[in-house]
């Protein structure tokens, strides 16, 4: 049965109202943050001492217009009750990053990323118009063109310091019941990265079409590419099932083909977060079978990390024990895909964290030959094919260096390699090294048009010192 298209517009006016009075209700002086419980970032924050923005009433999906192939969605409503309100209609986000909570604001502002951005892209190239609550305390209705077009280009990786989302308008494509999937084998990266070209040069492999690619890299000589194509015909009597006792990631160094309902595909992180619900032990087979199913997903877990983050239970537990300390890895890069292979070496050697999620990217529309960047806060080079090496861990600090000494060498190198690196986790970079890396010029022309007084926390103060 399909879903009943709805329209809260009323409800959303109300809930704007509210938004726009508790931002009113901030004193001057203090930080302008959310008042949301839950977050996928792994920035530690200063206390947060004035009220929050109440986004309490912003968290919905408006309207999905079936035949526009598009949704109306409020800025915190997370990507769970989105697909949750598209899929009876056959249709879901072009991208939809991997974990349930994240929300359509948090993935525009602050990007996003999952394995049909071969093709579609980063989640803010499907947005065709949004509103956004301005620094100044207006609302403005941003789109590519006209008044607020600067607005709408730096709003991507903006991380809440020239606005929050309260409505976006996205485009929407249609799919099938299930995802049948490949899982490629390569022995060398050499010959990763050229099956990859030829995927996203082709849309193809060997002759069958690829809707969805992303991969697992064990170690250099152990690395999978997972190849995935909407089908409503299966061959399989049942889907797989990664919900349960079964581990997703696991399963592309066993299996060759498998196939899962397009639901259980998009969520087939979440579960066991990437592989990271090895830590609380979720991944024994004993513990999983006592671990509640509800609690077997990312924001649980995430819970897990800040108390811990708070509190340092386990870090006092290995200083007891006489184990070194330990510097928190948690990163996402984007590199170019020629200079993939030799990052990964080097990263096999320097940093020895396995295993890591590969997942290529390209601009969903390139602008033409010598054109200024689309997303200037972001600057992915047009026609570029880039490779996110996502990981995820931690490393013991060794004798005689510091906290933060191999995030800097991660930053070196991905530099080096012209790469870029998101922002939702520890940053070291100088001002003058951001400023270049993130449009630092253009954002200051935006902050100044759309925050005169600059009440909303600067975009290197959020990043980097963390405020």
């Amino acid at each position: 049965m399909r879903a009943q298209r709805v329209d809260h517009r009323d409800d959303h006016d109300r809930a704007v109202d509210t938004l726009r009075r508790s931002y009113a209700a901030v004193p001057a002086g203090e930080p302008v943050r959310l008042a949301k419980r839950t977050s996928n970032l792994f920035r530690p924050r200063s206390t947060l001492r004035a009220p929050g923005l109440d986004v309490s009433g912003l968290t919905g999906v408006l309207d999905v217009d079936p035949a526009a192939r598009t949704a109306d969605v409020q800025g915190m409503c997370t990507y769970e009750d989105l697909v949750d309100a598209t899929l009876p209609y056959g249709l879901m986000p072009l991208v939809v990053p991997q974990l349930r909570t994240i929300t359509l604001g948090g993935a525009v502002t602050g990007l996003g990323i999952e394995s049909t951005s071969f093709r579609n892209g980063l989640p803010h190239e499907s947005v065709r118009e949004m509103d956004i609550l301005t620094g100044a305390g207006e609302i403005v209705t941003a789109r590519p063109e006209g008044e607020h077009a600067d607005l709408f280009r730096a709003f991507p990786n903006s991380l809440g310091s020239l606005g929050y989302a309260t409505r976006l308008r996205i485009e929407l494509q249609p799919v099938r019941r299930h995802m049948a999937l490949r899982n490629i084998r390569f022995t060398r990266l050499s010959e990763l990265t050229d099956a990859i070209g030829e995927v996203v040069a082709k849309g193809s492999w060997e002759g069958e079409p690829v809707d969805a690619m992303d991969g697992v890299m064990f170690s250099p000589g152990e690395a999978y590419l997972v190849l995935g194509t909407f089908t409503d015909e299966v061959a399989a009597a049942r889907p797989s099932d990664y919900t349960g006792q079964d581990i997703y990631y696991r399963s592309v160094q066993r299996r060759t083909r498998d196939v899962l309902t397009t639901y259980d595909y998009l969520w087939r992180w979440d579960t066991d977060w990437f592989w990271c619900s090895a830590a609380f032990g979720v991944q024994h087979p004993v513990v999983r079978r006592l671990w509640p199913q509800r609690y077997r997903r990312s924001d649980f877990y995430h819970r897990i990390v800040r108390f811990e983050h708070r509190h340092q239970v386990a870090a006092r537990v290995d200083r007891w024990r006489g184990r070194p300390a330990r510097e928190r890895v948690v990163q996402d890069v984007e590199i170019p895909l020629d200079g993939m292979a030799d990052f990964l070496h080097w990263f096999a050697r320097a940093v020895r964290m396995a295993p890591v999620w590969l997942c290529p990217l390209r601009l969903r529309e390139p602008a033409g030959p010598g054109s200024a960047h689309a997303w200037p806060l972001y600057p992915l080079e047009p026609g570029e094919t880039y490779v996110n090496i996502g990981f995820w861990g931690t490393v013991p600090i060794a004798e005689g260096a510091a906290d933060g000494d191999v995030n800097r060498e991660i930053e070196r190198a991905v530099s080096e390699a012209g790469g870029h690196k998101s922002l939702y986790s520890d940053a070291y970079y100088d001002r003058e090294a951001f400023d270049r890396l993130y449009g630092g010029e253009t954002w200051r022309a935006v902050k100044d048009r759309y925050d005169p007084d600059h009440r909303l926390t600067g975009l290197y103060e959020k990043a980097v010192a963390r405020a």
